[in-house]
């Protein structure tokens, strides 16, 4: 059964340190990030000496499209999903680009992509901008929509982010701590909608580093306001709750690294992300170890469905998806 902590790694490969690490029970997944990555092969000899040492370990990375993409040197450059919402066949295209991605990701042998974006593109938002699909609610529904069924017909779960809606704070919660002023109507009546409507089709949600101080004090990622009233009462949600990383600006006014992944979990969330940081994630285990956290069972949906094997390139739905994207001009 998975922990309740996912970390990171410095290198392309494990050391010492990183193997006794991942041997914590707590720790319940890794994420990769760009340092981590030079090539295909390389990758998946990395997750597979991962799952060597730890076999239940979730392993995800973030590969969106567009700016947000880890996996980079051998693999297809997506474009950002904002770009798909003028294109006639944009749906189509959508789940083309969820099927591309989660096909590669699974094929180098991780388990998932924290993707897609569901904030809307407000126009105010620098950290997410192209990242969303659309500004109109519906539309991101559709194509987000779009590109889940493309997630899933390729063996992976889908995480929506940035719950309740990060596109109309102005700051960037790596760097600071954001805030929407409006009102939870406000926000029900667009912002809340890709997630109250998909809902069905998320296997897990990732909450923002942003306060609504009309609908409570904290963060949406500390709040049980959001978390327990909201997301699993209101919206009736079941699947998987993932911290946004805790070691951003934007978690800092939970207090420290124990204190931040003690805060997240209290509210809801079945998994705390600690990275880019170590002494941050020996504190974060550290507290978890004395708490004695009980990881949630509903964590083992995000393990992959499907291993496409490294002759993925061969199959003709890929072939076919490539075509679509260049007749688009959206890829090279």
């Amino acid at each position: 059964m998975q922990g309740s902590l996912m970390l990171d790694i410095a290198g392309t490969w494990l050391t010492a340190e990183d193997r006794r690490l991942l041997r914590q029970p707590e720790v319940g997944g890794l994420i990769l990030f760009a340092r981590n990555i030079e090539h295909p092969a390389q990758v998946r000899e990395l997750c597979a000496a991962i799952r060597a040492v730890r076999p239940d370990l979730l392993l995800a990375v973030d590969q969106e499209g567009g700016r947000v993409q880890r996996l980079r040197q051998g693999f297809v450059r997506l474009p950002a999903m904002g770009a798909l919402a003028g294109h006639d066949e944009a749906e189509r295209l959508a789940e083309a680009c969820g099927w591309l991605m989660a096909t590669e990701v699974l094929a180098a042998g991780l388990d998932f992509s924290f993707a897609p974006v569901l904030d809307l593109d407000h126009g105010r938002s620098a950290v997410i901008g192209s990242r969303g699909f659309a500004g109109d609610p519906q539309a991101v529904i559709r194509l987000a929509g779009a590109f889940i069924r493309g997630m899933h017909a390729a063996g992976m779960a889908a995480t929506g982010k940035h719950f309740p809606g990060h596109g109309w704070a102005e700051a960037d919660s790596h760097v600071a701590i954001p805030s929407d002023e409006r009102s939870l109507e406000a926000i029900r009546a667009r912002d809340l909608l890709p997630f109250q409507q998909l809902r069905g089709q998320l296997d897990a949600v990732m909450p923002a580093h942003v306060i609504f101080p009309q609908v409570d004090v904290q963060p949406a990622g500390f709040s049980r306001r959001w978390l327990q009233d909201i997301l699993r009462g209101e919206l009736g949600f079941d699947g998987v709750v993932f911290s946004d990383d805790l070691s951003m600006a934007g978690a800092h006014v939970a207090g420290d690294a124990a204190a931040r992944v003690e805060a997240a979990l209290a509210a809801g969330c079945d998994m705390g992300l600690v990275c880019n940081d170590r002494a941050a994630a020996e504190l974060a285990l550290s507290a978890l170890q004395r708490l004695g956290v009980q990881p949630a069972p509903r964590l083992a949906r995000m393990r992959r469905r499907a291993f496409p094997g490294i002759d993925y390139k061969q199959n003709p739905r890929w072939l076919r998806a490539l075509e679509r994207l260049r007749e688009a001009r959206l890829i090279d």
